[in-house]
């Protein structure tokens, strides 16, 4: 029974890391929700224009909520690089990848504790994609989703909701006319999003992390952000915003990085 609870311990020391949750709060993962082991970071060989990545936007409530009838959500994103690279410019005409980034409302093939928040009825897009935003190296995306005002569910305290994903293809990756920069590290929050209902006074505002200050980050080629604070809180026209500096991980030691921060590299 001793080596039994021996080899136990050591399979649970094994474990990845999960922070418990924070509710009420926003998540941001590749591949699945976060209670559904999505992935903070996502490392791709950037060797082939086939196949695409999806990152998935989540909330959790901490008290129940009716009428809801839509989010309003908004991502910044910032590469390691001194300017955004040519790879991430995409949606836009004109742009390097103007067809690699899309939008839908499909819970991910596999959910078991994330739930569709509108059973399916929701619709939505993107509203705009722009690059610069506050910054060479930034950029912003908006999206929104809603349902009809006949199917306006009420939704529960402490269950993850599944809100949209953002799907970006590998298109333009190698070969002629290939855009450059897949390899750049790119650090992307979910800065913001607005549960929105027929009365506005019961709209609700989430900046923060559904599981502690990290689940609101998503990484790309090893991303990390550093040096993150919430600004602009005063009523100015963006209202509170997500500022922070994105580096290669392999730069966090260099910067004298908390020991919260080590721990997220391994999330």
């Amino acid at each position: 029974m001793l080596k039994a609870a021996i080899v136990c311990a050591a399979l649970l020391l094994a474990l990845p890391a999960v922070a418990a949750p924070t509710p009420p709060g926003v998540n941001l993962r590749w591949d699945q929700c976060y209670s559904d082991g999505g992935v903070m970071n996502k490392t791709f060989a950037c060797d082939t224009n086939t196949g695409s990545e999806r990152l998935v936007m989540s909330f959790v409530l901490d008290s129940d909520m009716a009428d809801v009838s839509g989010q309003e959500v908004r991502i910044l994103l910032q590469s390691a690089s001194p300017s955004f690279p040519s790879w991430w410019a995409m949606k836009n005409a004109g742009s390097c990848r103007v067809s690699s980034m899309s939008f839908n409302t499909t819970l991910p093939p596999g959910s078991v504790n994330c739930v569709d928040w509108a059973d399916g009825q929701a619709s939505g897009g993107i509203g705009n994609y722009t690059i610069p935003f506050t910054g060479p190296n930034s950029a912003i995306l908006q999206v929104a989703v809603a349902v009809a005002p006949t199917n306006l569910p009420t939704l529960f305290a402490d269950q993850e909701y599944f809100v949209a994903n953002i799907v970006i293809n590998h298109a333009k990756t190698v070969g002629t006319g290939a855009c450059l920069g897949c390899d750049q590290p790119v650090c992307i929050v979910l800065d913001r999003m607005r549960i929105t209902t027929p009365v506005l006074a019961n709209n609700l505002t989430l900046i923060n992390g559904a599981n502690g200050p990290d689940s609101q980050f998503a990484r790309w080629q090893g991303g990390h952000e550093t040096d993150v604070t919430i600004v602009n809180c005063d009523g100015h026209n963006l209202g509170c915003i997500h500022q922070f500096t994105c580096v290669p991980a392999t730069a966090t030691a260099a910067r004298g990085s908390t020991w919260g921060a080590v721990k997220s590299l391994y999330r």
